[in-house]
């Protein structure tokens, strides 16, 4: 029998927490289930845990007090709310909970802001469209599930959506932090010699007056240009930028930026991937939750990452418009792998689109963790054959300038 420190809602809405003594944690709902109460989180057990007294909605936060509302706060969220909701709390009651769960004083404001909202007389969608956090996708799925009496079912759909999301993003982050850390490392190690330990030698070959071998002169060169024209190369580094985030905020600059990227070896397919499986998973959750066709598409446009993907889902909506369906026009762009074009069409035929849309979400979201886990294999060792390469011939440059030196035979 294990602890189980639980947080759950009574039928009032109010917030009870405590542990419980289970085997696993089915047992520890089905023992709330009997209580009356909603699991609303369950965890092990930890010392000193005690229950938490309700607290009550803040005021408003000026705006440098604010932070920014992370994806997996948003999830947390939308989990709560489907928890509650499926439980048959009223909308009302599970938004005043949700307001006492949340440890971001940002999300408690909004949360308690759409509270209000609702109270007054507005629609769920109504409020959640006044907050920037929710995006279009959120705000769509809400509303076709209130319009069709569905709103229970839209919050698990839209769950499973965000922690799918989240799920990629976190493997991919995950699977890329050792190689940041390890060009890092790479790159410090390289400049604390050429910076630092390099100029050493390089005043003492200077007095001894004799010629040096070329690899010893580039090395020395390379590090003497480095102590004394580093503002230059900062300042080339800084207008490179600079200039590119100025050029990508054009719409003519950030399409040829993002065609750039998808056109890179190794990650621009990955990226591409990533994409398929993004829009893929979008507009199947869409769909699948009511929302027309028509509109599905224009969401996915606009929330697409992508301006060379978000241009080929315009002629997408243009061909749709026009009787030509979706595969069609995704073949005509040549944007999207033919597996997944196939897969869409073949949805298109059988009548079960959103379907086939997830799957091939699901499809492209294996095929881009087996990619970056095999990309990050190959490119640890390459990093660190790099590093070796690149400290062993600044060792031998010096070694071979010392031999010369002292006239030693190599």
């Amino acid at each position: 029998m294990a602890q189980f420190q639980y947080r759950a809602a009574d039928p009032q809405g109010k917030i009870v927490e405590g542990t419980i003594e289970a085997a696993e944690v089915g047992g520890v709902v089905a023992r709330l289930h009997d209580r009356g109460l909603v699991p609303i989180r369950i965890g092990a057990a930890t010392e000193g845990t005690r229950a938490v007294a309700p607290r009550v909605a803040l005021p408003s936060l000026p705006a440098f007090g604010r932070r920014r509302i992370k994806g997996r706060e948003l999830l947390v969220m939308t989990q709560e709310l489907a928890a509650l909701v499926s439980a048959g709390l009223p909308l009302d009651r599970s938004l005043a909970t949700l307001a006492e769960l949340s440890d971001n004083l940002e999300l408690r404001r909004i949360v308690t802001e759409v509270l209000h909202a609702v109270q007054g007389g507005k629609s769920l969608t109504e409020a959640l469209a006044q907050h920037r956090v929710f995006p279009p996708l959120y705000v769509n799925m809400v509303r076709a599930g209130e319009a069709g009496g569905f709103l229970e079912g839209v919050l698990q759909r839209l769950t499973e959506y965000l922690e799918r999301a989240q799920q990629l993003r976190d493997e991919v982050r995950s699977a890329l932090t050792y190689p940041i850390l390890l060009t890092f490392a790479m790159s410090g190690s390289m400049m604390f010699l050429l910076v630092y330990v390099l100029p050493k030698f390089s005043s003492m070959f200077a007095d001894l007056g004799r010629a040096l071998p070329l690899s010893a002169r580039l090395i020395l060169g390379l590090s003497e240009g480095i102590r004394s024209y580093w503002w230059a190369g900062a300042l080339g580094i800084a207008a490179t930028v600079g200039g590119v985030r100025y050029s990508i905020r054009t719409p003519r600059g950030r399409y040829s930026w993002d065609q750039w990227r998808l056109r890179l070896p190794v990650v621009g397919l990955v990226l591409r991937k990533m994409e398929v499986a993004s829009l893929a998973r979008t507009l199947g959750t869409l769909l699948k939750s009511g929302v027309p066709m028509m509109q599905a598409l224009g969401i996915v446009r606009e929330t697409a990452g992508n301006q060379v993907i978000g241009r080929a889902l315009g002629e997408v909506e243009v061909g749709v418009r026009e009787g030509a369906g979706v595969a069609e026009p995704l073949a005509r762009s040549g944007v999207f792998p033919p597996l997944a074009v196939q897969m869409i069409a073949v949805g298109e035929e059988t009548g079960r689109l959103d379907e086939m849309l997830l799957r091939a979400a699901e499809h492209y979201d294996r095929d881009v963790r087996v990619q970056v886990q095999q990309f990050t294999r190959l490119l640890e060792p390459a990093l660190i054959l790099v590093m070796g390469l690149g400290v062993g011939f600044i060792v031998i440059s010096m070694l071979s300038a010392i031999f010369s030196v002292n006239d030693l035979p190599m």
